[in-house]
């Protein structure tokens, strides 16, 4: 009986870190969805009619019917809006399936792509249009998405070059 209950228990703690790792992404993408939402919903109270300089990033109230730089801005707003869903979907499955064994800065990296998608998939439903507010004068203006998408890119790709994107598994002794 003794050795059915520590059968069991590996198995069980892998669930619990493979539900913990799944909840952490997901929420860290929520935060920061959450954190772009509410910016957006600033900028479009307060930058209506008064940018505000602030070197070296302006804030300047501008709207995107388009993907990245405006790609698609003339697209039917229902497939832009389908195209971005997919995509966001597809990052999801993506985060969620190599969550429980991905590296912490996996995950973390993971979640700003995922939270990036999911707050302008979400402002784009509204009204077809993702809210923009960071304007540098030189770059498309862009916002607080658009930085953790990118982010998220540029660490994937630092991180693809130092190694292995799974923590190693455990291996049993040797005898």
């Amino acid at each position: 009986m003794t050795a059915d209950r520590t059968a069991v228990r590996p198995a069980a703690a892998a669930a619990g870190r493979t539900a913990r790792r799944r909840i952490w992404l997901l929420l860290t993408a929520g935060v920061l969805a959450g954190i772009d939402l509410g910016a957006k919903a600033w900028a479009q109270k307060a930058l209506v009619d008064a940018p505000i300089e602030a070197w070296p990033v302006n804030l300047q109230l501008a709207f995107n019917p388009g993907m990245a730089f405006s790609f698609a801005a003339d697209a039917p707003a229902g497939v832009v809006i389908t195209v971005a869903g997919l995509i966001t979907t597809a990052i999801a499955v993506w985060a969620w399936r190599i969550a429980p064994t991905a590296r912490g800065a996996w995950r973390a990296a993971l979640a700003a792509i995922l939270g990036g998608a999911v707050a302008n998939v979400i402002d784009r439903a509204g009204d077809s249009v993702v809210t923009d507010y960071l304007h540098t004068g030189w770059w498309p203006t862009f916002n607080l998405a658009d930085v953790f998408i990118v982010l998220g890119g540029i660490s994937i790709v630092v991180l693809s070059f130092l190694g292995s994107e799974h923590e190693p598994t455990k291996q049993p002794p040797l005898r």
